[in-house]
């Protein structure tokens, strides 16, 4: 007979969806740090245009923005109620998915890119799809405000 400490832990969607979160953010940021070892992205980047796209303090905040998505999310899928936490994972995990894929269409990406690229979003799809079947907690339909309907 198994004894308690070989038993999976009880499914913990707080702690799977920031794990997920941190995954992603790690994927996001090594895809650009080999960006910039990559010469001829390099100097495309020191040139201030890479590809079509022009490397402007707009972008650079819009890109600040971005990134802030999957950080704060880190925190936020821990620490929000079910709701906001199901809702902010939905929409968030969708929007950085829509991102990735649409940076796929900027210029001509690189077999690296590519690759992280695909990872990213299968990453955010499971984020998008596990807050999407997260069932409410017990005792979720006693708070004020709250429904017992479930999307599955």
């Amino acid at each position: 007979m198994l004894s308690n400490r070989h038993q999976n832990p009880p499914d913990d969607r707080r702690t799977v969806l920031s794990s997920l979160w941190v995954f992603a953010m790690f994927n996001y940021l090594y895809a650009d740090v080999m960006g910039l070892m990559d010469p001829p992205i390099l100097k495309q980047y020191l040139s201030g245009q890479v590809d079509s796209l022009a490397i402007t303090q707009e972008l650079l905040f819009g890109a600040a923005i971005l990134m802030e998505i999957p950080i704060a999310m880190t925190v936020l899928s821990r620490v929000l109620k079910y709701r906001a936490n199901r809702w902010a994972n939905i929409v968030a995990g969708t929007l950085k998915t829509l991102v990735v894929l649409g940076s796929l269409l900027i210029g001509k990406p690189t077999i690296y890119y590519m690759f992280f690229s695909a990872i990213e979003m299968m990453c955010t799809a499971c984020i998008v799809g596990l807050a999407w079947r997260w069932a409410p907690p017990s005792g979720f339909a006693n708070e004020p405000g709250a429904t017992t309907e479930v999307i599955t």
